[in-house]
């Protein structure tokens, strides 16, 4: 009876072929014939285990309210090093480089991958070699060169104009990291199309100088003139300019910087003006006395993009810019209005702004509301002002919301500034520019911030009998995106920009697909947002920016024409230009006229707005324009949607014709682990260059203190950084941060950076680096290089490998062409790791001692490193290029991998071999399934001899790969039985199934004790056991369902036990067996 002697069979295996084979081999310390040792007490009873966990979920909910408290919002961030952080010993370049700048790369390698070694000179030496910049061709074939514009990558927001900040952090996005991937796949050799990369223009970020004015000299803008704040707008951009500059060098962005554009450079500046003066003449901007968003803390008028909705529930406390202390928000306040004559009559109105009644001109009810009709015609007393206000009737006021009566306060408020024009009543504002009280709200508050005056009108309303009550509220509080201040609504005479009939035309753009959002769902959120425009208020009270070309006009004796009450405005490229055209309009002397020119700014996304062309010399027709406009494609982030994009190709269209791109890829934000937007206040920022170099935690705190915070401020930024950065920053170099930020879907949700993700991909780099030296000693220093295209392999393991680098290289070439860079470098990191380095290294290192199979495998070798290092390029640019530098090339080559053409599958299709693929795929499940059966027996490093049952045209494969298989599995000699045969195998052997119709068997017979291991394995099963019920995941008749977030870690435990389970089964006794028999003739016999 051969059957009964075999062992039971064991479950499938893990499924990484990568996976840790065990510790060393454990000798039994059990006797044979001895008694097992006692097992181990039962742990807990069910009861108490999930006692104990309801206590720990209770610590850990007490712990993030703690943290809540002070500031620092998420989970309990871990205190232990991140895994797999060690230090690690820091080699830097330092070789003499050639006359050029180029790196020695004829020096021996370190023995470590380390990115100061390996960053260090590429970058300069590419620019030097103008590898950024199109070479500069009159050929026709060459117009159309591939063009990509970016925003800057790494700012807070990422923003075509990037603000002269301080040191930036890393939350607008992963530009950089996904802008050197498509232009390097679009860039070859001449001739073809030449890949163009623009880097993002420049701006100030004028709130960081006012901060910095106010904490370093105590100084407001509206201390200095305009002269002396312009002068420190101009020192700090000469002193913070450069810094996001050498920051994208740093990151390797591949940009063309002999194009980079600053928004107020002269050219750009005459652009600024040409647009508004075209788009005046064309009657799409205009001014107008209108109810604008107003910040306060700026004291500018806002774009209505600009303000962010705040949805309150009920009554909450925020801390107000400029106010002494926190406002609550979200209660309704009830007053009454006393009926003039109406013999203690009086009206109630319900208000979230109760200090604007200081502006109320009139209040509304609904004609058919029978509860007030008596008051149609009556006037009511004003508690404060003492003025009559009348009771108008209006279909637009809903009876049933508040008290049914409607305060009417026109100059705060856009329906109700409808309402009184509709009525003819008086325009009346109470709120100043500086969000204080003023005139005709009446001396008692003059001055006084606006929500300090809420108390006091409050209370002042108490005083007098007025006050009926306050209740909870549910609204939508207007916030400025840029301050942080509460948005007030105020009438100001401004410049607008009609832009329906442009966004109609943007409309149809995406609709008819000549402009395409990715990912697509954006295209909703476009077509509402083009079908609901209004007009975009152009004017900002602030001292830098372009000056509106606009030109106030006064007669002298005569003041303003009459017809124009609120004086004259003229347009012009110039003052002359603009005194000329009022002349004209005046009939009268042009040197007569006096001109002020309006002090306001435009819209610093104005100027944004048309950055396409205009840092490309428009309205010149230059070589640049004709050249590279319109762009292929824009790369931003989604939050810019509608601030910038929608405004570009408004803009574009007007005054170019055409549509500035016509492609735009939408990245998604970078948060936090804890999904938290990036906030210097909060300390979670950061910055690329400390994930680069790496930064200790007392490096980063000191940073803080230089850093534009207030105290508060300060005090939680140094929590929240000591919170998530306990150990401070690991290390990562350049290309693994890239490697990191491609990796996440750019395309779905928020992106949640973990620093130890960028650590990982350094353990890549580390793995690539050892691949490749393991490449050159093989290759040794007289190997004779021919192309890699044309290699034509014959042993199955070369053709398999060279077959996955195809369906690698088209993968990936697939993925850009859908912009997907995270599956492109999924492509990649797969074949790299999973292909060419668990596999096909373990598998050459034999053949490579055969000399009839060496010569083959070295050319395999090469040609996987060589083209796999361009593959790698887009994503990994430093440490292909250092590595590629060294490998042999056949001639011609060209200097730089840069210049190297990116993998064609389409020339290398003569590799793909389904059928081989298959074949090693199924020699993979035998190589899994044997090395968990060592992993369950901990065999260590001894090489038990392997069996494998399988069907007949199984055996020609295997016997084929029979030596990748040893060298994989870690086995000794092999023997294949055949299917339905009863092989007679002897005591000793294990077996799990590897297929419908194979299974595996090792031979244990002097490898273990079955004593011992059974009491091992017993206690190995009780540990789990006992972390399977603190999970909730135990097995019985009444058994729940775990909780989702363990679910994973629940059905992980359970295959393990059942592994487990199955291994003691398999070591109970068996019957008498056979003695083993060896086939002959059978691979791995020998």
């Amino acid at each position: 009876m051969a059957a009964p002697a075999l062992a039971r069979v064991l479950t499938a295996a893990p499924r990484a072929l990568g996976s840790p084979v065990g510790g060393r081999a454990r000798c039994s310390g059990v006797p044979p014939g001895s008694p097992l040792p006692p097992a181990a007490p039962p742990w807990d009873a069910p009861e108490r285990a999930r006692l104990r966990a309801r206590e720990h979920k209770e610590k850990r909910q007490r712990q993030r309210r703690e943290r809540a408290a002070l500031g620092g919002a998420g989970p309990q961030v871990q205190t232990a090093p991140p895994k797999g952080w060690t230090p690690k010993t820091v080699v830097e370049y330092q070789h003499p480089l050639d006359p050029d700048g180029k790196k020695a790369t004829g020096v021996a390698l370190p023995p470590a991958y380390s990115p100061r070694y390996v960053e260090a000179a590429w970058y300069s030496w590419w620019e030097r070699q103008g590898l950024f910049t199109p070479p500069a061709s009159p050929s026709p074939a060459l117009s159309g060169a591939w063009s990509w514009l970016t925003p800057a990558p790494s700012c807070v927001r990422s923003q075509p104009m990037f603000p002269l900040s301080a040191t930036p952090g890393i939350g607008g996005g992963p530009s950089p990291q996904l802008g050197a991937a498509p232009p390097k796949c679009h860039r070859f050799p001449a001739p073809g199309p030449r890949a163009h990369r623009r880097p993002p223009g420049r701006s100030c970020a004028l709130a960081v100088v006012e901060r910095w004015l106010w904490q370093q000299r105590g100084l407001r803008r509206q201390d200095l003139t305009r002269s002396e704040f312009l002068e420190e707008v101009w020192a700090w951009k000469q002193r913070h300019g450069d810094e996001i500059l050498r920051q994208l060098r740093a990151l390797g962005a591949s940009l063309d910087w002999s194009r980079c554009a600053f928004t107020m450079d002269p050219g750009f500046s005459r652009a600024v003006v040409e647009a508004f003066v075209r788009l005046h003449k064309a009657g799409l901007i205009h001014r107008d006395r209108r109810l604008v968003t107003w910040s306060c803390a700026l004291r500018s008028a806002l774009a209505d993009v600009e303000v962010e909705p705040r949805a309150l529930t009920g009554p909450t406390a925020l801390r107000i810019p400029g106010c002494p202390q926190p406002v609550t928000f979200g209660v309704l306040v009830t007053f009454a209005y006393p009926v003039e004559g109406g013999d203690g009559l009086e009206l109630p109105v319900a208000t979230t702004r109760p200090e604007t009644m200081l502006g109320d001109v009139a209040v509304a009810v609904h004609p058919d509301d029978p509860r007030y009709r008596y008051l149609h015609g009556r006037h009511l007393r004003h508690p404060f002002t003492g003025q009559l206000l009348p009771v108008v009737t209006d279909p637009t006021v809903e009876p049933a919301r508040g008290t049914g009566a409607v305060k009417v306060t026109p100059g705060h408020s856009s329906p109700d500034l409808a309402l009184a024009r509709a009525h003819g009543l008086p325009l009346v504002s109470v709120i100043g520019d500086d969000g204080t009280m003023c005139p005709p709200g009446g001396g008692w508050l003059q001055g006084i911030h606006r929500f300090v005056a809420r108390e006091k009108v409050v209370a002042a309303l108490a005083e007098r009998g007025l006050y009926r009550g306050t209740q909870d509220h549910a609204m939508t509080l207007p916030m400025c995106s840029r301050s942080g201040d509460v948005i007030e609504y105020l009438l100001k005479s401004q410049w607008f920009l009609r832009c329906r009939e442009m966004a109609e035309r943007a409309r149809e753009a995406v609709t008819s697909g000549r402009l395409q959002l990715v990912p697509k769902f954006h295209e909703k959120n476009w077509k509402m947002w083009m079908d609901n425009i209004g007009d975009w208020c152009l004017s900002r009270q602030l001292w830098w920016g372009h000056r509106v070309p606009a030109y106030r006009v006064g007669v002298p004796l005569a003041g303003s024409p009459p017809e124009h009450p609120d004086g004259l405005w003229v347009v012009g490229r110039s003052e002359a230009e603009a005194r000329a055209s009022a002349a004209r309009t005046l009939r009268c002397p042009p040197e007569e006229l006096q001109l002020q020119q309006d002090p306001d700014v435009l819209d610093t996304w104005f100027s944004s707005a048309l950055f396409p062309f205009a840092a490309l010399g428009w309205p010149e027709e230059t070589p640049d324009l004709q050249r590279f406009y319109p762009t292929n494609l824009l790369e931003t982030g989604s939050d810019l949607l509608f601030f910038w994009v929608a405004r570009m190709v408004m803009l574009g269209q007007q005054l170019t014709g055409c549509l500035p791109f016509s492609q735009v890829l939408l990245h998604s934000l970078v948060r936090d682990t804890h999904g938290r937007k990036m906030s210097k206040s909060l300390g979670n920022v950061i910055d690329p260059c400390d994930i680069i170099a790496g930064a200790s935690l007392q490096e980063l705190q000191e940073r803080l203190h230089h850093r534009l915070l207030d105290p508060h401020e300060l005090t939680v930024a140094t929590e929240g950084q000591r919170r998530q950065f306990p150990h401070g920053i690991p290390e990562c170099g350049t290309d693994a941060l890239r490697m990191a930020l491609c990796s996440h879907n750019v395309h779905g949700d928020d992106i949640r950076l973990d620093v130890g993700t960028a650590l990982s991909y350094r353990h890549f780099c580390n793995k690539i680096w050892n691949a490749v030296k393991f490449v050159l000693a093989a290759l040794g220093p007289n190997f004779v290089p021919q192309p890699p295209e044309e290699m034509v392999p014959q042993h199955p393991m070369d053709q398999w490998v060279l077959s996955r680098l195809v369906q690698a290289v088209a993968e990936c070439g697939r993925r850009m062409e859908a912009l997907e860079v995270h599956g492109a470098i999924a492509a990649v990191h797969h074949f790299w790791l999973r292909s060419f380095c668990d596999v096909y290294l373990e598998t050459a290192k034999p053949t490579l001692r055969d000399p009839a199979t060496a010569a083959e495998t070295r050319r395999t070798l090469l040609s996987c490193a060589e083209l796999g290092l361009r593959l790698l390029a887009p994503f990994a640019p430093f440490l292909s290029e250092e590595l590629w530098q060294r490998l042999p090339r056949a001639p011609p080559a060209p200097p730089t991998l840069c210049l190297a053409p990116f993998p064609d599958a389409a020339r290398l299709a003569h590799w793909c071999c389904p059928r081989v693929e298959a074949q090693v795929a199924a020699m993979q499940e035998v190589v899994r399934t044997a090395r968990a059966l060592r992993d369950v027996f901990c065999l260590g490093a001894a090489r038990p001899p392997v069996a494998v049952r399988c069907v007949a045209e199984a055996q020609d494969s295997l016997a084929a790969l029979g030596p990748a298989l040893q060298a994989l599995a870690q086995v000794g000699p092999l023997q294949l039985l055949p299917q339905g045969a009863e092989p007679e195998l002897g005591p000793g052997w294990v077996g799990a199934p590897a297929g419908p119709d194979t299974h595996v068997y090792l031979c244990l017979r002097g490898l273990v004790e079955p004593a011992a291991t059974q009491a091992q394995l017993r206690a190995r099963s009780r540990g789990l056991q006992r972390r399977l019920e603190t999970l909730g995941g135990t097995q019985g008749a009444t058994e729940s369902p775990p909780h989702p977030g363990t679910q994973q870690q629940v059905a992980i435990l359970r295959s393990k036990l059942a592994r487990l389970a199955q291994a003691l089964e398999a070591l109970d006794p068996p019957s008498p067996p056979k003695d083993p028999g060896v086939r002959r003739g059978d691979p791995g016999s020998q």
